[in-house]
């Protein structure tokens, strides 16, 4: 079995953690946040294709030199073809029915019981469904008692609501769906070839579940996913090899070769490989990048620094991005507010 993973997008709203590498290569708890989704995948999938435009060379790169036990291909689209489009890019790799994958959720969805439960309702698409409050800030389902999708209803008030919910970003997908996507320019799974099977076959099938789910594509929700994975795990924190802490963690994820420095505090914060935190330094609901330094005596609050960045001393920083480089060559203009908070 294929499994196509979606990978492809900048991470625009992750910036500047991603004007330095590929979105789905950011480490959660450490580790790249693609590797959770390939560790979820039932054993019968096989091959996986990574449909990726974005700093390709680095998810290759990654992938020569880590093996997870199935073949892997980097399907390199020459230009952003949104959701079907990448799907009927892969094309050339699928032989039968097959899973696609957004590389930015960390969620508890069985894709075993998914498969099982599209097999038995003979199916020709199945998505998962996740339950929100706050329908009126998504899509939502209209779906029958036996789990087949009849409509798609996009963010109603909540008295006219058809269900609580939305698409979770994972599906399974008969052969045959890929006749119904154009090839060579962008389409969206959702906004066209969804209603057209609807429409067409009247076996659009939705799979609800329970647990967790994590859309990872927010700086906000970058944080949160490490605080649910730390609690999730009955761990305080999560430090990486060859570390020297000299001060106190609560709540964070620092990665390999962190110096720590007397006195200084890290709240609920992430701080990536080889950075540098200085004497008395308080760092909450941060993000530190690869290779930067945070000089003695700053406070830093719901701030995130770049890769290669230095925070001077005796800084304070709230609400704000640091980046004093250039901007990557293509990379989306967009302007850069209150961080956290989005």
């Amino acid at each position: 079995m294929e499994a196509i993973i979606l990978a492809g997008g900048f991470g625009t709203r992750l910036q500047p953690l991603t004007y330095t590498r590929a979105k789905a290569l950011l480490p959660i708890l450490n580790k790249p946040m693609i590797t959770y989704l390939i560790e979820s995948l039932p054993n019968e999938v096989d091959k996986v294709i990574l449909a990726v435009n974005y700093r390709k060379d680095q998810i290759e790169e990654y992938f020569k030199k880590n093996s997870f036990g199935k073949e892997i291909i980097v399907n390199d689209e020459p230009e952003p073809l949104g959701t079907g489009g990448a799907v009927k890019f892969a094309e050339k790799h699928i032989t039968a029915p097959f899973l696609v994958l957004n590389a930015d959720v960390i969620c508890s969805l069985s894709l075993d019981e998914m498969i099982r439960f599209h097999k038995k309702n003979n199916a020709v698409s199945t998505i998962s469904l996740w339950p929100v409050k706050n329908v009126s800030e998504f899509g939502v389902v209209d779906i029958q008692k036996d789990g087949n999708v009849i409509d798609f209803v996009e963010k109603p008030k909540p008295e006219d609501a058809p269900s609580d919910l939305i698409n979770a970003g994972a599906y399974f997908l008969e052969y045959d769906v890929l006749d119904y996507i154009e090839k060579g320019r962008l389409v969206s799974m959702e906004k066209e070839i969804f209603p057209q099977i609807i429409n067409g076959t009247g076996k659009f099938f939705g799979f609800e579940f329970k647990g967790y789910w994590i859309d990872v594509g927010r700086i906000r929700s970058y944080i949160d996913v490490h605080m649910f994975l730390l609690k999730k795990q009955n761990i305080e924190n999560f430090t990486g090899d060859n570390c020297k802490i000299n001060g106190r963690l609560t709540n964070s994820s620092i990665g390999d070769n962190v110096l720590l420095g007397e006195d200084s505090h890290i709240i609920s914060s992430i701080v990536f490989n080889n950075a540098i935190i200085g004497k008395n330094v308080s760092l909450t609901n941060c993000v530190v990048g690869e290779n930067s330094k945070i000089s003695d005596h700053s406070i830093l609050t719901n701030t995130v620094v770049g890769d290669n960045e230095t925070v001077k001393q005796n800084s304070t920083l709230e609400n704000i991005v640091v980046w004093n480089q250039p901007i990557p060559e293509g990379y989306p203009k967009k302007q850069i507010g209150n961080v956290i908070g989005e």
